[in-house]
């Protein structure tokens, strides 16, 4: 592929990986103001969180079959367009003081999340096989960006007393302007792994089940899957809790407890960013049990310490433990044998459970104990992905060489694996 479509199309995947935190953080920052305006419980709280936990499911369901239907870049412009308009509804119900609206709105914005997170994984693999290079870390670098964004928005709007409605709408039109821009950079035209078929084909939709399936008796995959499950259960507990309970258990204001998510945010993102010459040096398997590592270590500061300066500390371990299992973990699954996009969809739907199921479990838990009692399932679930991280090594196949991790050191070089 020509260098400069090739950029624009990174460009624009990694935009689209930013649009998606900035969407998934935009309601976590107000939860202290959407708890008061609706007058609910924390328990409440963790029930309305769930209804994201059942529209991600579907929505990460359905991608596979509205990308073969409508092709890559269609199916990227009805992702974030209902992601926008659920957002949108959100904000209609936070107005209206009506509950069931909001719960609606959140099941939407999480089919929509939950879609648009599978499509820009499979369009940033198909982008660095492309290239050649591993880009997948920094682009999910830009997810964080985004989040870290939104979540300083949120912030902002807290300090200067703007409503959350107002917020959530603003953000949708956001989304939508935006939009048009990313889906200009995808290439027309099939551009997927060679098992999958081209946009406009009429795959044997029975065969990818069946392929599906068999992913489910790998154990390398339910490995690869456990440490991103550890991962994301920290990430989108972060997402949900943080702010509540640096607000409630740790008796900071809402404008600093969404700073506190803001700093969780940006230094989830800067790890991504600069850790691919980490990567490269040291493998996947070490990175991953380095961070994980420094997890554990965060939220164990985070629970038990009362000094703010050591609570903003753990929060930036915190992050950093949650930032490479997801981005290296679908590199290993897709390196792990044949149909990658299958294997990627094996481990990412048992990441996107943890991630969408990981706040309400948290949520409920902390209606028989503390707030920050339930996050100890946080550091419990780091120490999981620890254990086993040694799955996102490279493989070893019959009559090869294991498959390297790293990223090639030629920027101009083509197709590895």
């Amino acid at each position: 592929m020509d260098p400069h479509p090739l950029a624009r199309w990174r460009w624009a995947i990694t935009a689209a990986f930013a649009l998606g935190g900035i969407a998934l953080s935009a309601w976590g920052p107000r939860l202290p103001a959407i708890k008061t305006e609706l007058g609910i419980s924390t328990g409440t709280i963790g029930l309305l969180l769930a209804g994201v936990t059942i529209g991600g499911i579907g929505g990460l369901l359905g991608s596979s079959h509205l990308l073969h239907w409508l092709g890559a870049r269609r199916a990227l412009y009805a992702a974030l367009w209902l992601v926008a308009a659920s957002i949108t509804v959100m904000g209609l119900g936070l107005i209206a003081r009506s509950v069931p609206l909001v719960a609606v709105a959140l099941v939407i914005t999480g089919a929509g999340i939950g879609t648009l997170d599978v499509l820009i994984n499979v369009e940033g693999s198909a982008c660095e096989r492309t290239a050649g290079r591993t880009l997948m870390p920094s682009m999910h670098a830009a997810w964080s960006i985004g989040a870290a964004v939104g979540s300083g928005i949120g912030a902002a709007c807290a300090a200067l007393g703007i409503a959350p409605a107002t917020q959530l709408i603003a953000e949708a039109a956001l989304l939508v302007a935006a939009s048009f821009w990313v889906v200009a950079g995808v290439p027309a035209g099939p551009h997927g792994p060679a098992e999958e078929p081209g946009e406009g084909a009429s795959p044997d939709r029975a065969a990818r089940l069946r392929e599906w399936l068999r992913g489910w008796l790998d154990w390398r995959l339910l490995l690869i899957g456990l440490v991103m499950l550890g991962c994301e259960l920290g990430e989108g507990s972060a997402n949900s809790w943080l702010t509540l309970a640096a607000h409630i258990d740790h008796g900071q204001s809402a404008a600093v407890a969404a700073l506190f998510f803001t700093v969780f945010a940006a230094s989830e993102g800067l790890t991504r960013l600069f850790a691919g010459p980490a990567v490269d040096r040291l493998g996947r398997v070490r990175i991953t049990r380095l961070t994980t590592a420094l997890g554990i270590v965060g939220v164990a500061l985070f629970i038990v310490s009362g000094n703010p300066w050591i609570i903003l500390v753990g929060v930036a371990l915190w992050a950093v433990g949650v930032s490479m299992g997801f981005p290296l973990g679908m590199s290993a699954a897709a390196e792990s044998g044949p149909n990658p996009a299958a294997r990627i969809s094996v481990v990412a739907s048992i990441g996107y459970f943890a991630g969408l199921a990981g706040p309400p479990a948290i949520g409920a838990l902390a209606q028989s104990v503390s707030l920050l009692t339930a996050l100890w399932l946080v550091a419990a679930l780091f120490l999981a992905a620890f254990a086993v991280s040694g799955a996102l090594g490279p493989v070893r196949r019959a009559g090869s060489a294991p498959a390297e991790p790293a990223v090639l050191l030629d920027e101009n070089s083509v197709g590895h694996q």
